[in-house]
């Protein structure tokens, strides 16, 4: 089984082929398809609330290349949003009043138009903008060095990828030296105030697995991760936010590779959890696609699976009402975000 898997691995930057592992992969014993698991729930079909989050992927390019980037983001990529489609999410936002916007890449700093979108979007009226950040950007080149005080100037959340407090593991998923850049990144955070309290400038981290398994306790490794990071380096920070790594892209890879592809999928299924359903970040998120296009979640995007609704799948057809009113397209990869206490762009979730 994995033999055949991995024969077909060689071409998973199609995202037609990553579809076709995740709903046609051969197991052990069939595993349940994730539509009919939501049939069991009050969710199904999964319909969006309301829309407070309009998450942006402003490229596909990165100074680091992480093994279990579902993005499979790197220098080497060119795909960046322009200031044209930049323009028509302010444009967006403002007309319909969206509170929140996530700014995603990639490195979303190495866009050249970033730093002129966020002070748009704050002369727009946006109430926060949440910058993810992966930390070394900060100290790649001297011209992203000035990021801390930029974000402190335009108040921008920052949510920061830290896979560990100590360096091993944090290296062996992300490369090495980046443990050591990161947290010098972190100070330089702290030094204008952020994750400081009563600062009001808000430093989140973020944590991924480092292998094929869930996250813990969300609430206890954000209290190892405080104490360890203020005994060691002292650094403070808000938030952690556990992230399930979902079977895509590179992450999808590695499963292949290392013989883990059908005991992670089980462990997914076998996990899921009715009451992490509610909290999915589909329901309440827009995905903006590098090149304009919509999409229900981040992941979906990397999977080429655009909102349901063919008149309002782009910037510019944008049409609240009729995307309101669409059916949220899920595959097996869903079950990602709906395992244990379920993972979101914001953490758990249940």
């Amino acid at each position: 089984m994995i033999k055949s898997l991995k024969a077909r691995s060689n071409d998973l930057s199609l995202s037609s082929n990553q579809l076709e592992i995740l709903d046609n992969g051969i197991f052990k014993e069939e595993l349940p398809k994730f539509k009919n698991k939501l049939k069991s729930t009050t969710q199904y079909p999964l319909r969006p609330s309301q829309l407070e989050i309009f998450q942006i992927n402003v490229g596909y390019m990165c100074n680091q290349v992480c093994k279990h980037c579902h993005v499979d983001a790197g220098p080497d990529r060119k795909e960046i949003m322009t200031k044209e489609n930049l323009q028509k999410c302010i444009e967006i936002v403002k007309k319909y009043n969206i509170p929140t916007i996530d700014l995603t890449g990639g490195a979303p700093e190495m866009n050249p138009n970033f730093r002129w979108f966020v002070e748009e979007a704050i002369e727009a009226g946006v109430e926060e903008i949440i910058v993810r950040s992966n930390l070394t950007i900060i100290k790649a080149n001297k011209k992203y060095e000035d990021l801390p005080s930029f974000f402190k100037e335009n108040n921008v959340r920052v949510v920061s990828s830290l896979p560990y407090y100590q360096a091993s593991k944090t290296d062996s998923q992300r490369g090495d030296g980046v443990f050591s850049k990161s947290i010098e990144a972190l100070k330089m955070l702290n030094k204008e105030g952020y994750g400081v309290k009563g600062s009001g400038l808000f430093l989140d981290l973020v944590y991924n697995p480092a292998g094929a398994f869930l996250p813990g306790d969300q609430a206890q490794l954000e209290g190892e991760f405080k104490r360890n990071l203020k005994s060691d380096f002292n650094i403070d920070f808000n938030q952690l936010f556990t992230i399930t790594n979902l079977p895509i892209s590179r992450f999808l890879e590695y499963l292949i590779a290392s013989g883990n592809y059908e005991d992670y999928m089980e462990k997914l299924v076998s996990a899921f959890n009715p009451a992490a359903v509610d909290g999915v970040m589909c329901k309440n998120t827009i995905s903006v696609g590098w090149d304009g296009k919509l999409f229900d979640c981040d992941f979906n995007q990397m999977l080429d699976l655009p909102v349901d609704k063919a008149n309002s799948n782009h910037l510019d057809t944008f049409d609240l009402d009729d995307l309101m009113d669409r059916e949220i397209r899920v595959s097996q990869h869903c079950y990602g975000c709906t395992a244990g206490a379920g993972s979101s762009c914001q953490g758990a979730v249940a």
